[in-house]
């Protein structure tokens, strides 16, 4: 299992225009192909008007299920190589639709591969994509004395701190990707001469968006 991977946090939407035809990519998080069809549907309903609404998305840790559609465009010139762009950014759960307004000018195979993976790119500038870890949480008991020592090892491993209880003893309840589990513990009963006690809980998947801690379901 892939202990980390980037998905799209919060969509975003930009425009692209190239010799008069415009280029609207609207972009959103998706968890199936059910989400990402009632995507394109509003955006359909939302540009009923447009010459094209070309799609692509991509669905699962590892990319299991992708889609595209070129709408009406010359095969492969639009939804491949937007598809090409999430893939290539390696972005998952994420669904791309790309409007156009034919603007009186053809822009021939080359020109609309550019336009169209060209708003897919600025779509994505315009969202939020977020690295996604595997993490657990984990729950560390120790006496005032070791406080000072735990703080320190915690501040080098860059370990998030989701709570402290200080009462006749210090609670701390962290949050420790999977990778450093194993580490950690280590760090933390050697620094405490063994004497801190240590709990390992929940597996949990997070993210850091405008620095901040983002837990997911």
């Amino acid at each position: 299992m892939a202990d980390r991977f980037k998905i799209l946090y919060k969509g975003g939407e930009s425009e692209l225009v190239v010799k008069k035809s415009r280029f609207i990519a609207t972009l959103r998080p998706v968890e199936s192909e059910e989400e990402a069809a009632a995507f394109l549907a509003e955006m359909r309903k939302k540009y009923w008007d447009a010459s094209h609404n070309c799609f692509a998305f991509t669905i699962g840790m590892n990319h299991e299920l992708t889609r595209c559609s070129d709408d009406g465009e010359p095969a492969q010139t639009a939804g491949r190589p937007m598809l090409e762009v999430l893939l290539g950014e390696d972005v998952h759960n994420v669904c791309a639709v790309v409007t156009r307004y034919f603007g009186g000018t053809l822009l021939g195979t080359g020109g609309l591969v550019r336009a169209y993976s060209g708003a897919v790119k600025e779509g994505l500038a315009a969202s939020a994509v977020v690295e996604k870890q595997r993490a657990f949480r984990m729950l560390v008991h120790t006496d005032y004395s070791s406080v000072g020592k735990i703080q320190y090892i915690l501040g080098q491993e860059k370990i998030t701190v989701l709570s402290s209880d200080y009462t006749d003893k210090v609670d701390f309840a962290l949050l420790v990707p999977a990778s450093q589990c194993d580490p950690l513990k280590e760090a933390l009963t050697e620094g405490t001469n063994g004497t801190a006690g240590i709990e390992l809980g929940d597996e949990v998947w997070f993210g850091l968006y405008n620095k901040e801690v983002v837990l997911f379901e």
